[in-house]
């Protein structure tokens, strides 16, 4: 089976079609990107501009309540605003449609420290750990914000300086 597998792969490899077989699950599909909306929030994000972000994604999950990546912003946006407790619901949203968004799951795992849960923290780098075949950042990223948690008695908690 496994040499069934690494041919197929070998031949999706010449023919361009392994990219969409090994699509990473946590990242966005390219229609979300091209979204002029979602491409305004995420710019004001980058700026800082958390309450227009916030707007921004607010409006798209009201006309598409199942994207995932844009209650992840939402969520992302308004943690980042200082309200992590609100945030948490919002993550939860995203994970309900796909429990495999990479990004929700480190990103309220980063809201639980900010909250002081490290269990609930732990809970989504182990999601992290077994959505990450290879090596990835949302896993990387969480897993340092939690041993930094811990080795400071909770004292260092995740900051709004990561970008989306």
């Amino acid at each position: 089976m496994r040499s069934i597998v690494i041919l197929l792969l070998s031949v999706g490899l010449l023919i361009g079609i392994a990219p969409r077989v090994v699509a990473d699950p946590g990242k966005e599909e390219p229609a979300v990107r091209e979204d002029p909306m979602y491409t305004e929030g995420v710019k004001a994000v980058q700026r800082g501009d958390y309450a227009t972000a916030i707007r921004l994604f607010e409006a798209i999950v009201a006309q598409d309540n199942r994207n995932a990546n844009a209650y992840n912003m939402l969520g992302y946006s308004t943690r980042l605003a200082g309200d992590a407790r609100r945030a948490v619901p919002i993550y939860e949203k995203a994970l309900a449609i796909d429990p495999k968004h990479r990004g929700a799951h480190e990103y309220i795992g980063e809201a639980y420290l900010i909250l002081g849960d490290l269990a609930k923290a732990k809970e989504h780098l182990a999601a992290l750990d077994k959505l990450c075949f290879l090596p990835c950042s949302e896993y990387s990223d969480l897993k340092k914000a939690v041993q930094a948690y811990e080795t400071s008695g909770g004292r260092v908690k995740p900051t709004s300086k990561s970008t989306p």
